[in-house]
């Protein structure tokens, strides 16, 4: 009875034991998994992107795709998306001789880039343009509302691939044309093909191109409201028509009707200059669009 109380003894000893080994190795693989995760995803400094910038000037970085979320590591530091376009981002010193500090964005293709921003008023990169040297992440997970990005693009593309071609649509000024070549949609997004024209011998830089909503043509002292739309993809950006030349691009906007007595109209406007040329679009020409058949 002895030895068996002796050896039961012993066997709790044991499980103990082994209770304690257990542990100790799960504790040190938590040690050795943490310390790799730091390793694999901690930042060098020496290793990120540097970008120059100024008090007297504006830096762009022009990034691949829209840019869908930004933040600044100090409010030394200025930050702006371009007026009108997605892509791109500015950057301007709000105070002389600021402390290094950092800069990241995320894109709609689920890359996080981190720049090191750093003050240079005599030689600043005036334009930047953003490479997979700056980006760190490729595993950004957005919410429900960007998961059709990509999709978004497929189908601007194919819109812009389309060979029909619909007339009417058109407006010339200056020897500047702004044509509408196809109005398509797909599920919930409308997209619009544009078409440029210089046919001057002066180049047509952009200041920004308007989609908006707004009433029939009344008398100049009739108030007229406005409802812009805001593009949410376009296929390039441009930011001049070259004279003697015509340029395509495809808008994909979220869908919507006109509204009885109000036209939409697409307006583009010359930067620095007079050249202005505007395209109405009736609630007709909107409801006869082509559908785009899914891949």
């Amino acid at each position: 009875m002895k030895e068996m109380k002796m050896k039961g003894i012993k066997m709790i000893r044991m499980r103990k034991r082994n209770w304690v080994l257990l542990l100790a190795v799960c504790l040190n693989t938590v040690s050795v998994c943490a310390q790799f995760s730091r390793q694999d995803y901690s930042l060098n400094p020496e290793q990120l992107k540097k970008v120059q910038i100024a008090y007297s000037k504006t830096t762009s970085i022009v990034f691949p795709y829209p840019v869908k979320s930004i933040d600044k590591g100090s409010s030394d530091v200025l930050v702006q998306k371009a007026k009108g376009v997605e892509n791109i981002v500015l950057l301007k010193a709000a105070k002389h001789d600021f402390i290094t500090t950092n800069l990241t964005v995320v894109t709609a293709d689920n890359r996080l880039y981190v720049f090191m921003l750093m003050y240079d008023e005599a030689c600043p990169d005036l334009n930047v343009r953003a490479d997979l040297s700056a980006v760190v992440n490729e595993e950004v997970l957005f919410s429900k509302e960007n998961d059709n990005q990509k999709k978004i693009e497929q189908y601007a593309a194919l819109a812009l691939s389309k060979k029909k071609k619909i007339s009417g649509l058109n407006r010339s000024r200056f020897e500047i044309q702004l044509r509408v070549t196809g109005i398509f949609i797909h599920q919930d997004m409308l997209y619009f093909r544009l078409a440029m024209g210089n046919r001057s011998k002066i180049s047509y830089d952009i200041d920004q191109l308007r989609f908006f909503i707004r009433d029939q043509r009344k008398s100049k002292r009739t108030a007229s409201q406005e409802i812009e739309i805001l593009p949410i993809y376009c296929t390039s950006v441009l930011s001049a028509v070259p004279d003697q030349s015509e340029l395509t691009q495809v808008y994909a906007v979220s869908k919507f009707t006109i509204p009885e007595k109000k036209y939409l109209t697409v307006q583009l406007i010359e930067k620095n200059g007079g050249r202005q040329i505007e395209v109405d679009i009736k609630n007709n020409d909107l409801i006869n669009v082509e559908i785009l058949n899914s891949y």
